[in-house]
């Protein structure tokens, strides 16, 4: 009597992939030192004083009114925002013009045809 056998090919080593281990990048802040709430000035040291200047006021004498004016940096920047305004305004406008005109005759078409094709159906 024969008794089966299965026949295993050889063992073949695989080789495996070290893979590394991952790292990472933890941040880091600098520390934020925070003044104490009682902190002074040292005794031997004097004040610094800085004066800032005042910003011009326009006086209107009759109503005893003083209106401060605008920085040099605010009017510069309106300038130049309602320059812009206007002029992409005025370049704007004929293009709206001309597309509204014509989506108002192409509605009006549609419109008509539509009130065409109601006549019809009742009739």
């Amino acid at each position: 009597m024969e008794i089966p056998t299965i026949v295993l090919p050889d063992i073949v080593d695989i080789e495996t992939v070290e893979i590394p281990l991952p790292t990472a990048d933890v941040p880091s802040y600098k520390m934020i030192i925070v003044p104490p709430s009682d902190l002074e000035r040292p005794k031997d040291t004097e004040e610094i004083k800085t004066e800032t200047p005042e910003p011009p006021k326009l006086e209107i004498p009759v109503l005893d009114i003083q209106l401060p004016l605008p920085t040099a940096e605010v009017v510069a920047t309106a300038t130049y925002a309602a320059v812009a305004a206007v002029a992409t305004t005025t370049l704007a406008t004929p293009f709206f013009d001309q597309i509204k005109k014509k989506l108002q005759k192409f509605i009006q078409g549609k419109i008509d045809k539509w009130k065409q094709n109601q006549k019809r159906k009742i009739s």
